[in-house]
């Protein structure tokens, strides 16, 4: 099971985002029969069985094992995932295009990189397995807390300055056999939780 997986067909997406289905898919991060799941949701063991197979038409489910009980053949299913995001790749038709407005401080800007990211992130997740090959990723998280708005302002000038020159010194357009990757820094404000007093959100 992977920890996160991405759906990036609609009719997958579509499945998954039934109630029902996405209340068994969070069940099945642990293995569970038909019967095991209508005995904890509450609904008859046909109707689940049926939901099951939709689900594991579309990939979110896989077979574990099967267990022999009497004239019975019950079937263990997993989902394939502890988690699933999905990707704008589900939804072509209006999928966000950061190219077309790009804006530094817009944070609907934001969202559409981020969007582009998990779309790509996914591509790449899904042509990797496929070839039974690694991605090569990296990723930096971390949070810093700024005195004022101006503080604010001189980091992001300061971080722009440092990445361009990065760049810059690794970039090589002629590179035989080179490969381009993309590189996204981003700012925005963290989300406040229950206990702090609410939530925070700023920007466009």
């Amino acid at each position: 099971m992977f920890e996160v997986g991405v759906i990036e067909e609609p009719g997958a997406a579509e499945v998954a985002l039934d109630p029902i289905r996405a209340r068994l898919l969070a069940l099945l991060a642990e293995p569970h029969s038909a019967t095991s799941l209508a005995a904890i949701v509450g609904l008859p063991r046909q109707k689940v069985n049926y939901h099951l197979k939709t689900l594991e038409a579309h990939g979110l489910v896989e077979l574990v094992e099967e267990r022999r009980k009497g004239n019975v053949t019950e079937r263990v299913l997993r989902a394939t995932a502890a988690s699933f995001v999905i990707s704008p790749a589900a939804l072509a038709a209006v999928q966000p295009d950061p190219a077309r407005s790009p804006d530094r401080l817009s944070a609907r800007w934001l969202l559409a990189l981020a969007a582009r990211l998990v779309k790509e992130t996914g591509q790449l997740i899904t042509g990797a397995a496929k070839a039974g090959k690694p991605v090569a990723t990296f990723a930096l998280d971390g949070t810093v807390r700024f005195a004022s708005a101006a503080d604010r302002a001189a980091f992001a000038q300061e971080l722009t300055a440092a990445v361009t020159e990065l760049v810059s010194r690794y970039h090589d357009e002629n590179a035989p056999g080179g490969r381009d990757h993309r590189v996204i820094v981003a700012i925005h404000p963290s989300i406040r939780n229950a206990e702090s007093g609410g939530t925070e959100s700023k920007g466009s």
